[in-house]
């Protein structure tokens, strides 16, 4: 079997995790709270509804494990609640975050969805499967 597209897609998603964790390095739980006003959302928003969805789509839905949040990370994600089904806007203009732990939190999550991907070869990529808003292929 070829693992030439799943090599790719651990590659680029390795560098998205890179570059995430590179952004939020020295963002301060203060600072990720602040409101800018108007549409624009706290960091801490949208770091908290990068790393839960992934947690619960990929690890989750996906991977078919147990998510970190409810998990290994149940209560230490850093995260102040769990985002909400459905609209999240309000949450993501509420949620709080911890830095520091929120920072533990991020590697796990990145190292889980990378262990999940290196399980797989190009032919699982074409599965189908259904999530809350749709079908989609892995």
């Amino acid at each position: 079997m070829s693992n030439s597209a799943v090599s790719l897609l651990r590659t680029q998603y390795k560098e998205a995790a890179g570059w995430l964790e590179g952004t939020m390095g020295g963002v301060t739980s203060a600072v990720a709270q602040y409101a800018p006003g108007g549409k624009a959302t706290p960091i801490a928003g949208h770091i908290a509804h990068i790393l839960s969805g992934l947690d619960f789509f990929v690890v989750g839905q996906v991977a078919g494990q147990a998510p970190l949040i409810a998990s290994t990370f149940a209560g230490k994600t850093g995260i102040s609640e769990p985002p909400p089904q459905g609209d999240s806007t309000e949450w993501m203009n509420t949620v709080t975050i911890d830095a520091e732990a929120i920072q533990a939190y991020s590697k796990a999550v990145f190292a889980a969805v990378d262990d999940y991907l290196s399980t797989l070869n190009d032919s699982d990529l074409a599965r189908e499967i259904e999530l809350p808003f749709g079908k989609f292929s892995v």
